[in-house]
């Protein structure tokens, strides 16, 4: 299958959003649509992987990260989906991959945080192998770290923040 890693585009807003709905998820385009923007001003970058022309995921790439142990100070790796039909493809390596070599460009460093919930199992284990390490913080929760005997909820908003050298 003839994978292609490419920026975004306009039409990918409406196409990637389509991609989340046809999963049973939120409509997206509000936020796809920002995203865009953020790239025209170059806030943000959106890497999209198409399989044989259809859109499969993306990722997406902010120059300083906006939160946790890394915010103002590293680039960050953040909201990165491979839909489910194009999962175990190796579309998601090739998506990190792209980011990596693209951060690489103008730092020695990337960051990300990463679910803690099962849904993010197969992303935690992509990042260890790939040679991502904990910050040594512990775990976040809603952009705060979590003090010892405090209380949370096991959704979206419990991370876990890696980084990797990329020297």
């Amino acid at each position: 299958m003839d994978c292609t890693i490419r920026n975004m585009i306009k039409s990918d807003i409406e196409s990637l959003s389509h991609g989340f709905m046809n999963q049973g998820w939120p409509d997206r385009e509000e936020i796809l649509a920002n995203y865009f923007c953020e790239q025209a001003r170059g806030g943000r970058e959106i890497l999209v992987a198409t399989m044989n022309g259809v859109v499969a995921g993306y990722i997406t790439i902010l120059p300083l990260a906006k939160d946790g142990p890394f915010a103002s100070t590293c680039p960050e790796i953040s909201d990165f989906n491979v839909f489910e039909p194009f999962r175990n493809k190796g579309i998601g390596n090739r998506l990190l991959e792209e980011a990596e070599q693209r951060v690489k460009r103008f730092s020695g460093t990337v960051c990300l945080g990463v679910g803690l919930h099962l849904g993010y199992g197969p992303a935690q284990r992509m990042y260890i192998k790939r040679g991502y390490i904990p910050d040594g913080t512990g775990v976040w929760y809603r952009n705060k770290p979590l003090e010892m005997g405090a209380s949370c909820q096991n959704d979206d908003d419990l991370v876990l923040y890696l980084s990797k050298d990329l020297q």
